[in-house]
């Protein structure tokens, strides 16, 4: 889309909705209504990604929900299977888990099921605001020589630190969570880049760092909303983070806000292979 449309692109309606969710969820917590107790966490997000689908609309003319919506459409049920991919890992590093969740299985899955579907639309969404408004547009830094041995050393890498936390003991995968946070990331990206998708790697070797730091980004911003949010719900998860885990911003200790920052890459990456898999979307993020 050229640039005088860009210009002229309306706010799309449904970012008006956005933010009336996010006011009426804050609303009905301050109201301790238990809808809004037990959703909280989902619906600030839900809330969110609407505007900020809207905004992005009103930026660049282009957005997931208004002119890649079967993207978007796809992004939702993914987002649940990519997360129940770490979830298992979870079962390892032992570093959170759940409590204030209801009885009923219906509500407790549902509610499983829907804030689990915002994690990936919600980081791309934060993702693309920041690309449109143009933050880090000019990182650059001296090419890479990228070669298949780098290629092949980062694919190692990644298949160690996702295969280590189930060959060490317990009470040594408890201290895993950072080789998971960054396994896939070079696990897939030089898979991506082999397939000639969009790839960090890639943007390495022509000297433009602006897509990585943009995503550092994202996963810093990311990780204030949710546990500010998850703090002030009733059904929300707690930490067992086993280093420096009793000082800590909300719910989550200091430390481990250090896990957002890669994490927002791994999203990226991990669509970027999922996109290719399904024959969805573009290749790179909405260009």
């Amino acid at each position: 889309m050229n640039q005088e449309n860009k210009n002229t692109s309306k706010f799309p309606w449904y970012g008006y909705l956005g933010i009336s969710v996010f006011l009426v969820s804050e609303a009905g917590l301050y109201s301790q209504l238990w809808f809004f107790e037990i959703y909280m966490t989902p619906l600030c997000w839900s809330g969110l990604i609407l505007f900020l689908d809207a905004l992005n609309f009103r930026l660049a003319g282009n957005s997931l929900i208004m002119t890649r919506r079967k993207e978007f459409l796809w992004m939702i049920p993914w987002s649940v299977a990519l997360w129940y991919f770490f979830e298992f890992y979870n079962l390892f590093i032992r570093n959170w888990h759940y409590v204030g969740l209801p009885d009923d299985r219906l509500l407790r899955y549902s509610g499983y099921f829907w804030s689990f579907a915002t994690i990936w639309p919600g980081i791309y969404e934060i993702f693309e605001v920041i690309k449109n408004l143009g933050i880090f547009r000019s990182a650059r830094v001296k090419p890479l020589n990228l070669t298949r041995k780098i290629l092949t050393l980062s694919f190692g890498t990644g298949l160690v630190c996702m295969f280590l936390p189930f060959v060490v003991p317990l009470d040594i995968a408890t201290y895993l969570a950072a080789p998971v946070w960054i396994g896939m990331i070079f696990m897939l990206d030089p898979l991506n880049y082999s397939l000639n998708r969009y790839s960090i790697w890639r943007d390495w070797s022509n000297g433009n760092l602006s897509v990585l730091f943009q995503l550092f980004l994202t996963g810093f911003i990311a990780g204030i909303l949710w546990e500010f949010w998850n703090y002030w719900a009733t059904a929300k998860w707690i930490y067992t983070v086993p280093i420096l885990g009793h000082i800590k911003i909300f719910e989550m200790p200091v430390v481990g806000y250090l896990g957002f920052i890669p994490f927002a890459v791994e999203v990226f990456v991990m669509w970027e292979t999922v996109k290719y898999i399904m024959g969805i979307g573009k290749n790179g993020h909405g260009q």
